[in-house]
C-alpha cells in the first residue's frame, strides 16, 4: 500500500557534536527535530538528524532516524524509519529510505517497506510510504 502526505518541521534544535571532532572541508552537525504530518500520513515524529553540509553551496549529505506516531491511511500506531540523501545545491540524489523492520506497534505491527521524501519548488515537503503490514 502507499500512504502519502505533507510535513512541516515544528522544531529543529542543533546539538553539540560529540568529540573528538575531526575537521573536514564540510562541517558535520547534529540536531533533533520534531515534525507534524498531514494527509494519509497523519501524526508526528521525533528525529535524530546528522549532516555534513556546506550552507554556502547547499552541498552535503544527511542521515536521519525518525520515530513516528500517528496514522497511515487510518491505521494507527508507531514505527521507526530511516532516510538519507545528498544535495549538490539543488535537487536530491542518492536517496535511501526504509521502515525499520519489527518497529511497528498497534495497528502498524509487522510494517515493512520503503518510501521517499520530496521538496516542491515552493518548499512544501512531501513524504510517502510504500508499505506492507504482512497480514
Amino acid at each position: 500500500m502507499r500512504a502519502s502526505g505533507t510535513f512541516k518541521v515544528a522544531d529543529f534544535t542543533p546539538a553539540p557534536v560529540p568529540s573528538p571532532a575531526i575537521e573536514t572541508a564540510v562541517p558535520v552537525g547534529l540536531a533533533t527535530m520534531n515534525k507534524q504530518y498531514e494527509g494519509e500520513v497523519a501524526g508526528r515524529s521525533a528525529t535524530l538528524f546528522t549532516a555534513a553540509f556546506d550552507q554556502s553551496t547547499g552541498t552535503g549529505t544527511y542521515v536521519a532516524m525518525e520515530s513516528f506516531e500517528g496514522e497511515l491511511r487510518g491505521q494507527s500506531g508507531t514505527f521507526n524509519f530511516a532516510h538519507s540523501a545528498t544535495t549538490l545545491g539543488e535537487g536530491r540524489q542518492g536517496d535511501f529510505f526504509i521502515i525499520v523492520p519489527g518497529s511497528g506497534t498497534s495497528e502498524l505491527v509487522g510494517i515493512t517497506g520503503a518510501g521517499g521524501i520530496a521538496v516542491d519548488p515552493d518548499g512544501t515537503h512531501r513524504i510517502w510510504f510504500d508499505y506492507d503490514l504482512g497480514q
